[in-house]
């Protein structure tokens, strides 16, 4: 199966982007991402969402992409987020511990109220 890329939302004003991932993320279909993903960085976003409820599967080289793109984040104070995985992508990402830095929710609502929790404790300080 290939890989199917939808870049849910992009823009500067929330500097957020949301992309979702259907398929298997291997050495075949990295390039794919990685092509979607360098007009993305170039635009600088804070933040870019990987919404994984239909990826399937990932190799090494999909899990570089996604270091790759959380190293470009970070230089700039950014984050990448993941959610909804597969409980196959996430037992994969736990063995390999491959992911430092990268937040994880169970699905959107999760990290939605995680996100106004923090900026409400931000906002009390």
């Amino acid at each position: 199966m290939a890989l199917k890329i939808r870049q849910l939302s992009h823009g500067t004003v929330s500097e957020t982007s949301r992309i979702a991932l259907e398929g298997r993320l291997d050495g075949s279909t990295s390039p794919e991402l990685e092509q979607v993903l360098k007009p993305i960085l170039d635009s600088n976003p804070k933040v870019v969402i990987f919404e994984l409820a239909k990826l399937d599967f990932i190799s090494s080289a999909g899990i570089r992409v996604l270091i790759e793109t959380q190293k470009s984040l970070s230089a700039r104070n950014g984050s990448v987020i993941l959610t909804e995985m597969q409980p196959q992508i996430q037992k994969v990402l736990e063995i390999i511990k491959a992911l430092p830095g990268i937040a994880v929710f169970r699905n959107v609502d999760e990290m939605d109220k995680y996100l106004a929790l923090m900026q409400e404790k931000y906002k009390k300080e």
